[in-house]
């Protein structure tokens, strides 16, 4: 079904910038949490109630990519500086990145960070492609010198702790350069009382690139272009959702990447099959989501995609309001913030 809503200023919202976390809170699962539910109310907890919420029928999935150091400062050989923001890493001396200064690089360029050189390529559209010139990989380039890539939003020098606290405990296939944010919140008591109560949880990937942050610059939504990400939902989940669906339990996303995911592996036929490839899905009211029946996410950006998308999911009013209730309420915002969880709600496509 179409939706009416099909401008980005349909999506705005104001946004006090004190709201805006530069920090997260010291205690992962003691962030705050407003559920919103189906019959359109709003409840204010913390995140470690959300065991409350998930009955032993239900499935809870999560996006197990790692964030990799996917910030890199440098100088092309005339000497200018440059920062590159890797995109993906393609081969072992490989990478696919944007290059803040590098308007005027031409194909053959060589660039230095710290003691280890890179060529340019190729471009593709936005993008460089780089070979990492010697005997380091790609991953021992980042390593050494990477930085974690904290979003743009975040205004602050990145600190030691960022390493782990940009970084969900469960991270483990490197890829990512943003973090899968809902899933900051849990921590190893987490997991534990979900072990206690029976609660079945699966890890799924999905690598989130560096499109995340990018703004929707055309003002009518069939006109923007979704970047592409790489995602892979494995058979072992798509047995585990049907198993889901015969107890009759819901399916509960962690985070926007895992709702992209599963509705791009059940795209073709309506039911979850399995999928390794790039998605460019973009999710907007109007929408039919054919798998998640709760999704737990951060509080996102006026007018971006993800906001759109949890429009699609709750529906556009319920949200606006919802995030009007949230700033009055004083919840804090963005990939540090707190957590929404939020029923789908089918009947409501704007």
């Amino acid at each position: 079904m179409r939706s009416t809503f099909n401008r980005k200023r349909d999506f705005y919202f104001e946004l006090p910038e004190e709201l805006i976390t530069y920090y997260p809170n010291p205690v992962r699962s003691a962030s705050r949490l407003l559920q919103v539910t189906a019959d359109r109310s709003f409840r204010d907890t913390t995140f470690s109630r959300i065991v409350d919420y998930l009955d032993p029928e239900d499935l809870l999935l999560l996006n197990d990519s790692k964030v990799i150091r996917a910030r890199l400062y440098g100088f092309k050989s005339s000497g200018g500086r440059i920062e590159i923001l890797v995109e993906r890493i393609v081969g072992r001396n490989q990478l696919l990145a944007q290059i803040k200064g590098g308007k005027s690089l031409r194909i053959g360029a060589e660039l230095r960070v710290g003691d280890t050189g890179l060529r340019l390529t190729a471009r593709r559209d936005d993008l460089f492609e780089l070979d990492v010139i010697g005997e380091s990989s790609s991953s021992e380039l980042l390593d050494r010198h990477g930085e974690v890539p904290l979003p743009p939003y975040i205004r602050r020098k990145v600190e030691a702790s960022d390493r782990e606290r940009y970084q969900t405990v469960y991270a483990h296939n490197p890829g990512s350069v943003a973090a899968p944010t809902a899933g900051l919140h849990f921590d190893r008591a987490l997991f534990n009382a979900l072990d206690r109560r029976g609660i079945e949880y699966r890890m799924l990937t999905l690598h989130v690139g560096a499109g995340t942050f990018q703004p929707i610059r055309a003002s009518c939504l069939d006109c923007h272009q979704m970047h592409a990400e790489r995602a892979v939902v494995s058979r072992e989940i798509c047995d585990a959702v049907e198993a889901c669906r015969s107890r009759g339990g819901r399916i509960v996303a962690v985070g926007s990447t895992v709702v992209r995911a599963l509705e791009t592996a059940a795209a073709e036929s309506g039911r979850l099959h399995p999928f390794q490839g790039e998605t460019d899905v973009f999710i907007r009211p109007g929408y039919s989501f054919r798998v998640v029946d709760v999704m737990i996410t951060n509080f996102h950006l006026p007018e971006s995609t993800l906001f759109i998308l949890v429009c699609a999911f709750a529906g556009r009013q319920r949200m606006l309001d919802a995030y009007a209730y949230a700033v009055k309420q004083r919840y804090r915002f963005f990939s540090y913030g707190d957590a929404t969880w939020l029923e789908r709600c089918d009947e409501v496509h704007g």
